[in-house]
């Protein structure tokens, strides 16, 4: 259903081979599990992640063991939602799918918004290290967004 090729908005990215429907499952996150505390000791602030926060116990790290998930690229105007199903006997067990937002064509780059979440006011260095570059008319410049 998916392909991974070089992308225009940034390095590798996660193409459709055929149409998928709206509201389809396309693929689950993928990687190690850390704890917060694990993961926070373990990333740079580079502004290129490969990290997603499961629940309030784990990470997941796809930069191990992770999937053509994590090739998954932001947009501020996305075709595709990444959310969040609760296992209800295990944190452990708890999982992230990216789903269609709407109708993809063959070949379309699927796209999320990352909903990186600051709670300071983001500075330009900030804006800079994780900038977009999704090219869309809603485009914020920045994969990162104020706490409201």
């Amino acid at each position: 259903m998916i392909e991974v090729l070089q992308s225009p908005i940034h390095g590798h990215g996660v193409f459709a081979l055929r149409r998928i429907r709206k509201g389809r499952e396309i693929i689950d996150y993928r990687g190690k599990l850390l704890t917060h505390d694990e993961a926070d000791d373990r990333e740079p602030d580079t502004g290129h992640t490969f990290l997603f926060i499961l629940n309030e116990h784990y990470v997941i790290d796809a930069g191990q063991g992770g999937n053509e998930a994590r090739f998954v690229n932001h947009s501020c105007q996305p075709n595709c939602v990444a959310y969040w199903i609760e296992s209800k006997q295990d944190p452990k067990q708890d999982r992230i799918v990216i789903e269609a937002l709407r109708d993809i064509a063959p070949g379309e780059e699927l796209t999320y918004d990352y909903r990186i979440e600051v709670d300071e006011p983001i500075t330009r260095r900030e804006r800079q290290m994780w900038a977009c570059y999704c090219g869309s008319p809603r485009c914020r410049g920045t994969m990162l967004r104020k706490k409201s």
